[in-house]
């Protein structure tokens, strides 16, 4: 039996690693361990110990965060998963093999920055960020598609159902999914247009978790907590909901800015609004440069299969008119689909197992 350990370093990388460890299940030759690193808030650590139970998954804790590296040492790993760079070179063996599943296909420069030599594997969602990768001297790269949209394929209609009724949603009403990121976000600049917005619309609002979880972000929960609570067609997720993909498949439309959310919503064909009308900090506003450097600006300019507004008040006539011709952008969704995810047939998860056995051998 081989020892995997999923290193999840933040709650929402578990998506991307929850339908490897139903593949690796399938196979019947791993013992899967997960851990959290330990921070100073335990929110985040009791939700992610949970969602271990619900699937099974040994959970390795400790008193304290050196305690917990050294419980991880001590294991000594054959394989070890990581959604990001992090602590990697503190709790890996010399003979462990390292795989990069990396937590976002965004718009942010970091997919490019957090590498480190002691990556063996590292999954890529598409064709197109495979070659720049290649072209850029990377190696050790395997084109997969994205993990986290094999659940697709598997989530049961009888779950969706379910959640359906617990958000009590009106029938009669379309449903839009708003999921801005946490910076630079859209959220503060499109908070009234949301309120007018849901007097015709469910709206269900899927914050990112530092919006709830770090001091300098927790003022956006707290402002859509109190609008959710003045209006019964506003659902806001509760923290403890970490996964989005069964409200991508509950909604007609994805409302977002420059989050993952834009790319991750294409396989099911529905329309996208992108709000390019972000509330940047004031060091970003004097030294813009700052700002533009932290995205990838050619990817940026490449996406044309969304309905983009930079002013708040165009969303509520583009909401409206992308609900009444969900169609209009459809061959540019599936001409999106394929340059940007390579396949989401359900099956990138099997070939990253597949690439693991093979470097093994």
């Amino acid at each position: 039996m081989k020892k995997i350990l999923f290193e999840t370093h933040h709650l929402y990388y578990w998506p991307n690693y929850r339908p490897i460890i139903e593949e690796l299940k399938k196979r019947e030759n791993y013992t899967i361990h997960a851990s959290m690193p330990i921070r100073t808030s335990l929110i985040e650590f009791e939700i992610f110990k949970k969602a271990c139970s619900e699937l099974k998954v040994s959970f390795i804790e400790a008193d304290d965060e050196g305690a917990r590296i050294v419980k991880v040492l001590k294991n000594r790993y054959d394989i070890i998963v990581v959604g990001n760079v992090g602590q990697l070179n503190k709790i890996v063996h010399k003979t462990t093999l390292t795989v990069m599943v990396y937590h976002g296909i965004g718009l942010k420069q970091s997919y490019y920055n957090d590498i480190d030599d002691r990556i063996n594997i590292r999954s890529v969602e598409s064709l197109d960020r495979f070659n720049e990768l290649k072209k850029i001297g990377f190696e050790n790269i395997f084109l997969t598609g994205f993990t986290k949209l094999d659940r697709f394929k598997t989530i049961k209609k009888n779950e969706i159902n379910t959640i359906k009724e617990s958000l009590n949603l009106d029938l009669n009403k379309k449903t839009i999914l708003f999921a801005p990121t946490f910076y630079p976000s859209s959220l503060e600049a499109l908070y009234n247009e949301i309120k007018f917005l849901s007097k015709e619309c469910n709206i269900i609002v899927k914050l990112h978790g530092f919006s709830w979880e770090q001091k300098r972000f927790i003022y956006q929960s707290q402002i859509y907590e109190k609008l959710s609570k003045q209006n019964s067609s506003i659902k806001l997720l509760e923290n403890n909901v970490y996964d989005i993909m069964p409200y991508y498949m509950i909604a007609d439309l994805l409302i977002s800015d420059i989050s993952s959310t834009l790319f991750e919503y294409l396989p099911l064909d529905k329309p996208i609004i992108q709000a390019q009308c972000f509330t940047l900090r004031l060091k970003h506003k004097i030294f813009s440069n700052r700002f533009w450097r932290k995205l990838d600006l050619k990817r940026l300019e490449n996406i044309d299969f969304t309905y983009k507004i930079t002013k708040a008040d165009d969303l509520l006539s583009r909401s409206f008119y992308a609900l009444e011709n969900p169609q209009e952008m459809s061959k540019k969704r599936a001409k999106a689909l394929k340059n940007f995810l390579f396949k989401a047939d359900g099956k990138a998860s099997y070939r990253l197992i597949n690439a693991i056995e093979e470097f093994e051998h």
